[in-house]
């Protein structure tokens, strides 16, 4: 597996999931800031964050996540309000600035949304700031709409050409199968244009099924057809996995993408 080169400028691309940084795991988005700090002064860095209604739930005394469309945007009017103060306060520790980009599965579709919203994440770079992008559930539906915010940051990697991309989550890495199943193995490497025959996949110390599982490997392939290398991983191993440790599952490149 390719150890992450933090002295080589690298342009990278960070997911979390809601699960990582809501409720009690709450207090994770401090060392999550810390690397993505790091990432920072060695290169530039974009950070994808799930969260928004998970966030907001409490507020609006909720134990569980809305059914309904109109409550899920509301608990994601408070929560995206209340989640980006918590990265700014702690960005504020490393004197970054945070900058919200809120997107719509539309707004990839059509050229000019996609070509503005590149645009605009390229000038923040060149002005050092730390992008944050969020699906924009306030105005999202449920026949349109990302479906996962793992698809959001492989179409945002491949937007922004990013060297590399970084799927956190409550998983340490992919599994052949689930991890209770005799026989299941960590799957440390996986080369360009493997199919996984005969793998089941499964993930290791997570809370999410064999669906969050292939919504990562989807999303994996998304980016690395256009030369994007992706680890998949847990949060609480961010700070390992990039100073320079084997963590998680990685996903090589197309080594001749299309631009």
């Amino acid at each position: 597996m390719t150890r992450l080169d933090l002295g080589a400028g690298q342009r990278v691309v960070v997911k979390v999931g809601s699960s990582s940084i809501s409720g009690e795991r709450r207090g994770q988005i401090e060392p999550l800031v810390d690397g993505l700090a790091r990432l920072h002064r060695a290169g530039e860095v974009i950070l994808v964050s799930s969260g928004a209604i998970s966030t907001g739930m409490p507020f609006l005394g909720l134990d569980s996540r809305p059914v309904d469309l109109p409550m899920q945007q509301a608990a994601a009017a408070v929560g995206q309000n209340v989640l980006m103060n918590r990265y700014q306060r702690s960005l504020t520790r490393h004197e970054l600035v945070a900058a919200q980009i809120l997107l719509t599965a539309s707004d990839m579709d059509m050229d000019s949304h996609r070509v503005n919203a590149r645009n605009a994440l390229e000038r923040l770079l060149d002005l050092r700031m730390l992008p944050i992008v969020n699906e924009n559930d306030t105005v999202a539906t449920h026949e349109i709409r990302f479906g996962d915010n793992d698809r959001l940051a492989a179409l945002v990697a491949r937007l922004v050409r990013a060297d590399r991309l970084i799927l956190l989550s409550d998983i340490a890495s992919l599994r052949t199968a689930p991890p209770d199943e005799p026989g299941s193995a960590p799957i440390e490497h996986v080369p360009y244009g493997d199919p996984l025959d005969g793998v089941r996949l499964g993930t290791s110390g997570s809370h999410i099924g064999s669906g969050g599982a292939m919504t990562k490997v989807d999303a994996a392939r998304l980016a690395a057809d256009a030369g994007v290398r992706v680890t998949v991983t847990a949060t609480p191993l961010f700070e390992r996995l990039i100073a320079g440790d084997r963590l998680g599952t990685e996903f090589e490149p197309n080594p001749a993408p299309e631009r």
